[in-house]
């Protein structure tokens, strides 16, 4: 008698998911286009077949104003490789600091 008390209740809130799901009407929605571009720059391409993976070039052009820019691109590539994980090649990385240096 206990299993039946359990099972019941179980089977009756899996059905109404089901009949739930089977009346619901589909989301059409349509996402934004991308209006944000990297600058053009030295080794431009290099840029946007590394970092345009993982983020858009809005993430780039909102970092504040710095002081010591290659320096502050050095240690956010870095970052996006040892603790993000960003499969950027070696000789990618110069390439993609002195970019953000030169044009952010």
């Amino acid at each position: 008698m206990i299993m039946q008390r359990t099972v019941l209740p179980a089977i009756t809130l899996a059905l109404a998911a089901a009949a739930g799901s089977a009346f619901a009407a589909p989301v059409n929605y349509k996402t934004p286009d991308e209006v944000a571009a990297f600058k053009p720059g030295p080794n431009l391409e290099v840029v946007q077949g590394n970092c345009s993976a993982c983020h858009s070039s809005d993430y780039v052009a909102t970092q504040p104003p710095m002081k010591d820019k290659k320096g502050f691109w050095q240690a956010e590539v870095t970052k996006m490789i040892k603790v993000y994980g960003a499969p950027i090649d070696d000789a990618d990385v110069s390439k993609i600091v002195d970019y953000l240096a030169a044009t952010y």
